[in-house]
């Protein structure tokens, strides 16, 4: 356990001595000035070796286990033919097809919206998005749609590892849409959509879902580990820019429909006014 805690800080160490190089090579080489708060700049770096240690760990005694424990538990062919023969006592000596496996599609969304939600990239980018619009993007509402659309994705590449489709059909169709969902989203979004769909796939999210498509490929019958369970994440992407790209267009309709309710309501209002004046000017 020592030994793998002391393994796991120092590839840490390793992986970030390039970052610090960089960083304070362009400071003192480049800049030449000494930053402000140099110690507590020190301190942060530390902090983050802790930090990312710790998280390592973490990922490699619990998220990692966990995801592939429970893709195993829910497509273990008992567990299937229980349901069956709790739902239907017909259907319990048929085989096992796709929509058999529709508890692996619940977890597989429910997972995928939770961890999306609870990304601190994600985080950083809606707050950011909400404090630089001057609040017009919400940032609440953000990391729920790019939650939405994660949890669609990842429900998707769980149903094409169970199907064992090919997984370049599902990603060409994805980014087609997008392509085409980009010439009629409202402008101000797209780049933010585009940086959303980048910043699903990170420390929470990636652990999980990699676990749940290997876990997934190695129990269900004739699927392949290394070419089935590898691509899960890469479904993550489009569909969190469709969902972001379609959050903003139903905001803009939503936004032009109040519009139009105002300027209707305030025509009535001012309708009656009118003709009484007209009326009152006859009458003079």
């Amino acid at each position: 356990m020592f030994s793998d805690i002391l393994q796991t800080f120092l590839s840490t160490a390793r992986d970030i001595f390039p970052i610090v190089v960089i960083i304070f090579g362009f400071q003192f080489a480049v800049i030449r000035k000494v930053p402000p708060n140099l110690l507590k700049i020190i301190g942060g770096f530390i902090w983050v070796l802790i930090g990312l240690s710790l998280f390592l760990l973490g990922l490699e005694w619990c998220l990692f286990p966990l995801g592939r424990l429970m893709a195993e538990q829910l497509t273990d062919p008992a567990f299937i033919q229980s349901i069956q023969l709790a739902s239907d006592l017909t259907s319990a000596s048929r085989a096992i097809r796709w929509q058999d496996y529709y508890w692996v599609y619940l977890f597989a969304f429910l997972i995928g919206f939770s961890t999306t939600i609870a990304e601190p990239s994600l985080m950083a980018v809606a707050n950011k998005a909400h404090e630089v619009s001057g609040g017009a993007v919400s940032a609440w509402g953000l990391r729920i749609a790019v939650a939405l659309g994660v949890a669609v994705g990842i429900t998707l590449g769980c149903y094409r590892i169970v199907v064992g489709d090919p997984i370049h059909w599902y990603i060409i169709a994805g980014y087609a849409i997008v392509v085409l969902q980009t010439t009629v989203a409202p402008k101000i979004i797209i780049p933010l959509a585009y940086d959303s769909g980048g910043v699903t796939t990170s420390t929470v999210t990636v652990p999980l879902v990699a676990a749940l498509g290997l876990g997934l490929s190695e129990t269900v019958p004739g699927r392949n580990p290394l070419i089935d369970g590898f691509g899960l994440i890469a479904f993550a992407g489009p569909f969190s820019i469709m969902s972001v790209m379609a959050y903003a267009q139903a905001s803009q309709a939503w936004t032009h429909r109040k519009k139009r309710f105002r300027q209707r309501y305030r025509t009535k209002i001012d309708t009656p006014k009118t003709t009484e004046q007209s009326q009152q000017t006859d009458e003079k």
